[in-house]
C-alpha cells in the first residue's frame, strides 16, 4: 500500500528520515533502508508489517497493514511526539547548498581570476545603492554590487557571491577561510597560459589565490560532468562542538573523519558541494574579509529553523526578515552562526529559485559597472588610497 499522506507534508517526511537515521547511533538516512515499525509506534491492532522501504526521492512507503485507518491515526500522533524531541532537529530542514559569498577590492583582476583562470560564467550581476537589510555586504552601508559566478546554475551547482563595496580597496584575511577545492584541469592550464602564480601543493594538486588571498585548490583532472566545485574548508576551534552544531542540529551527514587531520568533511547529499571542517587548535579569526555560506530550504521551514536555534540558544544574526530585489522576487532570509561565528545564510528555496535564474546579460553588466567605476581613477588623482576595512 502507498501512504499518500506522507507526500503532502514535509514535516512528516522529515520526521520519519528522523526516525530512519536513527540519530543517536549515527546512522545515515539513505535510500532503500528498511526499519522496524514497532521501534516506534505502539499499535493496539495491527498487523504484522512486511517492512518500510523509504526511498530519498520519492518518499514512497510501501507495507501491508490490516487497518491503514488505525495505523494513520497512530503514526500521526507518534510524529507530533517526535516533533518535540530533540532527536528531530537533525532532519527538519531539506537543504541544498548555494554558495559562498566573497568580499573584494577589485572587481577587474578579481573578473579576470574566475573568468579567464577558473573558467567561471557570469551568472547575473547587480548593482545597490544602499547597504542590505541581512549584511549580504557586510557592515556597510553605501552603494555596493553582488556578482554571482559559476559553472553553471545554483540549481544544480554550488557558485560564488562577490560582493564589492564602493570605496573599500581590501580587506583583512582571518584564518576562518582555509579555501575552496575544485576539479578542473583545463583551469590549471589557464592559470599557467596567463602567468597566474600556482603551487603544487600535492599530486595533481594545485593551490591558487584569488585576489585578496583567497585560497582555491585545483584539481588537475577533467572537470566532471557534475559540479566541478568539490568542498568548501573552514577552520574551526572546537571540532567535535561544530561537528554536533553542523550534524545534529542542521542535518548534515558526515561522509569522513580524519582524526589525525583533525577534519570532518559533511554533506547535505553526496552530489553538492562538501563542507570540511578544520579544527586549528586557535581562536577563529574572521578578519575583515570574513565570508558566509548560503543554503536553501523550503520556505516553511525557515521559521522552523529560527525557532529551533532559539531553542537551543545558538546564535541568530538575522531573524527571518524579507528581502526586496526590484523587478524580481522577493525572498525570505534567517542568518545564523555556528560556534566558531561563520556566517550561515538559510534562504527560502521557493522565491530563490525565481531570483537565482542566469542572466544572459550578466556579463555585459558586470562590464558595464567595471567601467563606469572611476574610483579607482579619483583615488590616484587625488593621490589617496581606497579605504581598508
Amino acid at each position: 500500500r502507498i501512504l499518500p499522506w506522507c507526500s503532502r507534508n514535509v514535516l512528516e517526511r522529515a520526521t520519519l528520515t528522523t526516525l530512519l537515521g536513527d540519530g543517536e547511533r549515527g546512522h545515515d538516512t539513505k535510500a532503500g533502508l528498511i526499519f522496524n515499525f514497532h521501534n516506534f509506534v505502539s499499535l493496539s491492532q495491527y498487523n504484522t508489517f512486511t517492512g518500510l522501504l523509504f526511498n530519498a526521492l520519492t518518499y514512497l512507503f510501501e507495507c501491508t497493514i490490516q487497518s491503514y485507518r488505525i495505523c494513520r491515526i497512530s503514526l500521526r500522533s507518534t510524529l507530533r511526539t517526535w516533533h518535540n524531541t530533540p532527536r528531530m532537529n537533525a532532519a527538519i530542514f531539506t537543504t541544498c547548498a548555494l554558495h559562498f559569498v566573497f568580499k573584494v577590492g577589485d572587481r577587474s583582476k578579481t573578473a579576470t581570476f574566475y573568468r579567464d583562470v577558473l573558467g567561471m560564467k557570469i551568472l547575473r550581476h547587480e548593482e545597490f545603492e544602499e547597504g542590505c537589510k541581512a549584511t549580504c555586504n557586510g557592515p556597510y552601508d553605501g552603494k555596493w554590487s553582488k556578482t554571482m559566478v559559476g559553472f553553471g546554475p545554483e540549481d544544480d551547482y554550488f557558485v560564488a557571491e562577490l560582493t564589492y563595496n564602493y570605496g573599500v580597496g581590501e580587506y583583512r584575511l582571518g584564518n576562518d577561510f582555509l579555501g575552496l577545492t575544485l576539479q578542473s584541469s583545463q583551469a590549471v592550464s589557464n592559470a599557467k597560459q596567463l602567468g597566474w602564480p600556482l603551487t603544487e601543493v600535492g599530486e595533481g594538486l594545485y593551490l591558487a589565490e584569488a585576489p585578496g588571498g583567497y585560497r582555491f585548490y585545483l584539481v588537475d583532472k577533467e572537470k566532471p560532468p557534475k559540479d566541478p566545485v568539490q568542498k568548501v574548508s573552514l577552520a574551526v576551534s572546537d571540532l567535535q562542538k561544530s561537528t554536533y552544531y553542523w550534524s545534529t542540529l542542521l542535518g548534515m551527514k558526515v561522509m569522513e573523519r580524519n582524526e589525525g587531520g583533525k577534519t570532518v568533511l559533511m554533506g547535505f547529499s553526496d552530489t553538492q558541494c562538501k563542507l570540511e571542517l578544520h579544527d586549528i587548535g586557535v581562536t577563529v579569526d574572521h578578519g575583515t574579509a570574513f565570508g558566509r555560506i548560503a543554503f536553501s530550504c523550503p520556505r516553511e521551514q525557515l521559521s522552523d529553523l529560527e525557532a529551533l536555534m532559539k531553542k537551543e540558544k545558538q546564535n541568530i544574526l538575522t531573524p527571518l526578515v524579507s528581502l526586496d530585489t526590484p523587478g524580481k522576487a522577493t525572498v525570505e532570509v534567517v542568518i545564523l552562526a555556528d560556534p566558531d561565528a561563520h556566517e550561515i545564510c538559510f534562504v527560502g528555496d521557493e522565491a530563490f529559485r525565481q531570483l537565482s535564474q542566469m542572466d544572459p546579460n550578466g556579463n555585459a553588466l558586470l562590464d558595464k559597472a567595471m567601467a563606469e567605476d572611476k574610483s579607482d581613477e579619483w583615488f590616484a588623482n587625488h593621490n589617496k588610497q581606497k579605504a581598508s576595512a
